[in-house]
């Protein structure tokens, strides 16, 4: 048999014109791929490092939150392997925007996050982005007299200007709660970002938000645990270049300027 695409030249130009509009709709992040290097100055006690690609370009959630995910070992997109005595490297990661997720002895979790959108078409918050003081006061002084369910929420960070200031919110329930029945002592976190926008004179909650985990736990447990955050640890790009990061883990963490959940 003839293959009667042999007869017409123009007939490759028209398969090579498919398989280029084709490759539009390729994900960015099956193009390319590198290699990150991660040191970690004081990480004798590391025990695990990943990457969270939590959003995608836009600032959409990539999955939702896991509810079944440990606090100990959260849902992560790759796991490093260890090549010195401090040194962890990843291969090949896809192109995108990674948060990092360090686990060390002794019930202690670092990890990095991104000011992401919390209304459709808006752009990300650049962490260094400090708000005025009169905003941050008010912000702080609202969510402490807001009602919630949970027990204990607590503004971590913040970033913006004078039209959008963006939180990361740590949310606690160590209360008696609705899983008493099947889990006595059940105790609930998450963690989640938060908008205030200014409008009309005034900054107002946008009932929209985004959580980005939500572990369940006994709370006696959950009070052994440290989990910082930290924004340096997060938004690492990747491309087709390898990247190198170095980060210093504080001694004890406990000193350090990073928030998030302590021991109590």
């Amino acid at each position: 048999m003839i293959d009667r695409n042999l007869r017409h030249p123009r007939a490759h130009i028209y398969q090579f014109a498919i398989l280029l509009f084709a490759s539009l709709f390729v994900p960015f992040s099956f193009l390319q791929a590198a290699d990150l290097t991660v040191e970690l100055k004081n990480g004798d006690n590391v025990t695990s490092v990943a990457v969270i690609a939590r959003f995608d370009q836009d600032g959409n959630l990539r999955t939702l939150p896991d509810e079944k995910a440990k606090i100990d070992a959260p849902k992560v997109d790759a796991t490093a392997e260890k090549i010195g005595s401090q040194q962890w490297a990843f291969k090949k990661l896809p192109a995108g925007k990674y948060d990092l997720v360090i686990l060390l002895k002794d019930r202690t979790r670092i990890e990095g996050f991104q000011f992401a959108p919390v209304k459709e078409f808006d752009p990300f918050v650049a962490a260094d982005a400090a708000p005025e003081e009169d905003a941050r006061d008010f912000i702080a002084g609202d969510i402490e007299k807001s009602q919630h369910y949970e027990n204990k929420v607590e503004p971590l960070y913040l970033a913006g200007d004078k039209k959008v200031v963006r939180i990361l919110v740590q949310l606690i329930r160590d209360k008696p709660t609705s899983y008493e029945a099947d889990s006595p002592g059940a105790a609930t976190m998450r963690h989640e970002i938060w908008q205030y926008t200014w409008n009309y004179g005034g900054w107002q909650k946008e009932k929209r938000t985004k959580v980005l985990d939500r572990v369940l736990l006994h709370r006696d447990e959950l009070r052994k645990w440290t989990w910082l955050w930290d924004p340096k640890l997060g938004g690492i790009e990747m491309t087709e270049k390898p990247v190198e990061l170095k980060y210093e883990i504080a001694t004890p963490l406990n000193s350090s300027k990073l928030k998030g959940l302590l021991p109590h």
